[in-house]
């Protein structure tokens, strides 16, 4: 019957199963499509339309699919051809839990950038760039995550993977070089999967908890530049580099597990505050990714000495550790120093604190609107310049007073994206 109805008829046909669900205990796991079966009372319209979503939205082209797995396949999927279609650049996702930990877009690199990132800039193609700036938002999180990419994916990205501890991938295509590289990784079970760009999802959701059936109309939402025309501050200057960075964290917090904020600089995610009951505890949390990754290009930080024979991976958890090495306890600071000829000269509080005043022009976005300007003072700590966010609060006159005391650009933009 048709999704308007009060009764609906929905039939699923099996597909495979799954190695388990959320976790091991949770033996019997499995992906079904729907059944053409489901709209066959349907009206002629919906019944045509629901042709396509009959289809699965991917192949797997190479290892053994898992529930969180397939959860982040498609959310970080529909993030990157959103992204892609909104801005017209290569666009990467690194997703861990149902939320990324970074998201970017094709821009090169320059010089600081790619020696943190311990690449060479002159060697990446734009998507390849897109996929390090996603990984390296938050590498300690990305660590082990799942990759969506917009594009058909190079041999210099799949080499660019092939270093890095991922579960999988989703992409529209392959070159046969790039499949066969990605193919080896994890003794050959890595998870590739292969995205249908014609693939149209149904107009309704579904989904049962607890026996209960809820449904829901799609976040079909297109996020554009248009929507960020609205500016509501004194300071009306959203130059084009502010507006991408607006689009690329409203379409991040759009897949990121509510409640969310996310903060953005030179095309990539510096920072995702998630799932936070509080709204400035979202801000705060993604600012201290956001403080970190700024400081991963402090000298100190880029000139430390390690041991010969130091793995990449170690090299770079020991740089996260310094940055804060005051707050070490003592038998982590003897395994930190492990990886040293001689102990590293501390990076103090007033070198961060002098280095952190040359961090400006980032855009903050949020799901919501902001309730208090607490969320505002929290974000000018951290170098922020640019904010979108939806509006609507009884309280958004005081917002963008604080704003305008901070100098700031903000848009409303109209559209909230709380996603569960």
């Amino acid at each position: 019957m048709s999704d308007s109805s009060k009764d609906t008829t929905r039939v699923y046909k099996f597909v495979r199963n799954l190695k388990y669900g959320c976790n091991p205990h949770q033996k019997f796991a499995a992906i079904y499509t729907l059944d053409p079966e489901t709209w066959k009372n349907a009206d002629k319209d919906i019944a045509e339309d629901a042709k396509n979503a009959s289809k699965m939205p991917f192949k797997v082209l190479n290892g053994n699919p898992g529930y969180i797995n397939l959860l982040d396949a498609m959310n970080a999927w529909q993030l990157v051809l959103e992204l892609k279609a909104a801005l017209n650049l290569p666009a990467a996702a690194s997703f861990k839990h149902v939320s990324p930990a970074g998201a970017a877009v094709g821009m090169p690199l320059d010089e600081t950038l790619a020696e943190v990132y311990d690449v060479d800039a002159k060697a990446l193609t734009p998507l390849a760039a897109a996929y390090i700036r996603a990984r390296h938002a938050d590498p300690k999180s990305s660590f082990g995550d799942f990759v969506a990419l917009s594009d058909k994916v190079d041999e210099q990205t799949a080499l660019i993977l092939k270093r890095e501890v991922s579960d999988g991938i989703i992409a529209p295509g392959y070159d046969e070089k790039a499949l066969e590289i990605l193919k080896g990784k994890k003794k050959g079970g890595y998870l590739v999967l292969e995205g249908d760009v014609t693939f149209k999802p149904p107009a309704n959701e579904y989904r049962e908890v607890y026996g209960l059936c809820f449904a829901q109309k799609r976040n079909d939402t297109i996020v554009t530049k248009k929507m960020f025309e609205n500016i509501v501050t004194k300071n009306k200057d959203m130059p084009e580099g502010a507006v991408i960075d607006g689009v690329l964290a409203t379409i991040c917090a759009k897949y990121t597990q509510s409640n969310s904020v996310g903060f953005a600089k030179g095309g990539q995610m510096v920072g995702v505050g998630a799932g936070q009951q509080s709204r400035v505890d979202c801000v705060k949390l993604a600012g201290s990714k956001l403080r970190i990754w700024y400081l991963r290009q402090h000298p100190k930080v880029r000139g430390l000495k390690f041991k010969k024979g130091c793995k990449r991976v170690e090299r770079l958890n020991a740089k996260l550790s310094y940055i804060d090495e005051a707050d070490m306890t003592g038998p982590e600071r003897k395994a930190w120093l492990q990886f040293f000829d001689a102990a590293p000269e501390p990076l103090t509080e007033q070198e961060k604190k002098e280095f952190l005043k040359g961090l400006g022009g980032v855009t903050l976005a949020s799901d919501a609107f902001f309730p208090f300007r607490d969320n505002i003072d929290v974000a000018s700590k951290y170098g922020v310049k640019y904010i979108a966010q939806p509006g609507g609060s009884n309280r958004d006159q005081g917002v963008t007073d604080a704003c305008d005391e901070y100098g700031m650009v903000m848009a409303h933009h109209g559209v909230r994206v709380f996603h569960h």
